[in-house]
This record gives structure tokens, sequence and C-alpha cells, in this order.
């Protein structure tokens, strides 16, 4: 029994541990510093403390194997816990074969800030609508482009940093 409770102490400390390290790493590319460096400091007294324990018992299979389940899993966890988080702002692109000018009102009705631009494609002159946004109302934006044009071509890139133009506070429903 003592051998299980100390594997799952194992497997468990490994699973914070990374995810600590998944969502620092997101933050540091964010320019997060200060909470970088916060979950740096708890993520490495964890580490520590794990490692401490399996470098004293490297012939014990099962640790090794809590060791590295529990790596795997954190990844998992880490990046499950940054998406539900949705640090950070974004900017998509988006074609659509619908009328642009309604899902433009549509858009900015909800108080996302649209800037359309005009592009050439292979059957011709598009607008692209280009719009900048918090990572939280990508899920809104989606349910929005589901309802107006489900088939419309969009890209979503990471925007590290958004300053000037309009960015009215989105609506959240």
């Amino acid at each position: 029994m003592t051998f299980i409770l100390g594997y799952l102490l194992i497997f468990s400390a490994r699973i914070v541990d990374v995810s600590i390290s998944v969502v620092r790493t997101l933050l540091m590319v964010r320019g997060k510093k200060f909470q970088a460096a916060a979950l740096g400091c708890i993520e490495v007294f964890i580490y520590i403390t794990v490692l401490t324990k399996i470098m004293g018992q490297l012939d014990n299979l099962g640790n090794l194997i809590a060791y590295s389940l529990g790596f795997g899993t954190g990844q998992i966890v880490g990046i499950f816990i940054e998406q539900k988080m949705a640090l950070g702002d974004a900017t998509v692109q988006v074609i659509t074969k619908e009328d642009e000018s309604q899902l433009v009102e549509i858009l900015r009705g909800e108080g996302f800030g649209v800037t359309v631009v005009q592009g050439y494609g292979k059957n011709g002159v598009k607008q692209i609508l280009h719009i900048a946004l918090k990572r939280n109302m990508l899920a809104r934006f989606f349910q929005i482009m589901k309802e107006f044009d489900s088939e419309a071509f969009i890209t979503v890139m990471d925007t590290k940093d958004i300053r000037g133009g309009y960015m009215q506070r989105m609506k959240r429903k």
C-alpha cells in the first residue's frame, strides 16, 4: 500500500509540476514575466522535491513509470488549463462566401473591432475581415461564424500585443 501511495504522490506531483511549466512557458511567451517567475518558483520546488525521491530509488521501476506518466499527463493537463484560461490576444482573418457587409455589422454589433481589406484569390476579388480580439472571446466569435457561415475560411493567429485601434468591450453571452 505504501508503494502505491508513493507512486500516486510522484505521479500527482509531476502532473502539477509539468502543468505549471506549460502555463509558465506560455506566460513567458506573452511577456508576463512576473507571473511566469512566480510559477517558476513553485514549479522548481515541486520538481526538486519529486526528483529527490526518485534519485534515492533509481532501481524502483514503479517510481520511474509514475514519474514518466506524470510528465506526459502534466503536458495534457497544462495545455487544457491554458486553453481554459485563454490568456492573451488573437487576430482572426475571415473570408466568407456570404455578404461580408452583413457579417461586419453583426460582429461590430457584438463589440468586435473589424477591418475589411480587399484581397485577390483564385476566384477573383474577396473581402478579408481582420478581427483583433481577446482569446477568451474566440468561442463567441466561432459561435457567430457557425450561425452566419459555417464554411467560411478562418485563420486564427496568436497575437502578442494589441495597441491602438478600435476594441470595444465585447459583449459576453
